[in-house]
């Protein structure tokens, strides 16, 4: 049988339910300044339908300090195939400057942007803002999607990689791989 050999702490008094209240708190704080830009989505450029795939993982583009500070998310098919149309839903957040704030985007990498497509469009103050835009990628590869935002004069850059087809393979057919003696995979290069 176990025996307790120390005594039991018994909670304070309303100690565990504040920090229940505070974590709760603090949630309801960062949900209305808008830390969650895609809840709070408010205009959006695409026809019903063409926002992506249902269930599509929507990503949070890494910021760097001393950037915009403006979150850019964006959501798109896994691998389009080649000569397709490719939505990528960006959706903006954290546009603090009263002035509101830039958004530019180009392309590299043989993609290009559909006939008629902005480039350029202005963020309102206090929103998140949603924007689709579609791309054209004649054959497989990887192409990016460069999103410029600027607000209080700071500009930020954040390249979506768009994959188009299959990727190619990382590691080599399984064929060259040579097992060690303790077990381990080894890949035998030459040396140069």
């Amino acid at each position: 049988m176990f025996q307790r050999h120390h005594p039991v702490k018994h909670a304070q008094p309303g100690g565990l339910h504040a920090t229940a209240a505070l974590a709760a708190t603090a949630l309801a704080i960062f949900l209305l300044l808008g830390a969650a830009p895609v809840a709070r989505s408010t205009e959006s450029t695409a026809a019903p339908g063409k926002a992506g795939p249902a269930g599509a993982v929507i990503r949070t583009a890494p910021m760097k300090a001393g950037g915009s500070g403006v979150v850019v998310q964006y959501q798109l098919d896994d691998a389009p195939a080649g000569g397709a149309t490719v939505p990528v839903v960006l959706v903006f957040g954290n546009i603090s400057d009263p002035d509101g704030a830039t958004v530019r985007l180009s392309v590299d990498g043989g993609l290009s942007l559909a006939p008629g497509g902005e480039t350029v469009r202005r963020l309102p103050a206090g929103q998140a803002v949603s924007w689709t835009v579609e791309l054209k990628a004649p054959a497989a590869g990887t192409g990016y999607l460069n999103v410029f935002t600027t607000q209080f004069g700071a500009t930020s850059a954040t390249s979506i990689p768009v994959q188009v087809g299959k990727a190619p393979a990382a590691m080599p057919a399984s064929g060259s791989l040579k097992q060690g003696r303790d077990g381990e995979k080894i890949l035998p290069m030459k040396v140069k």
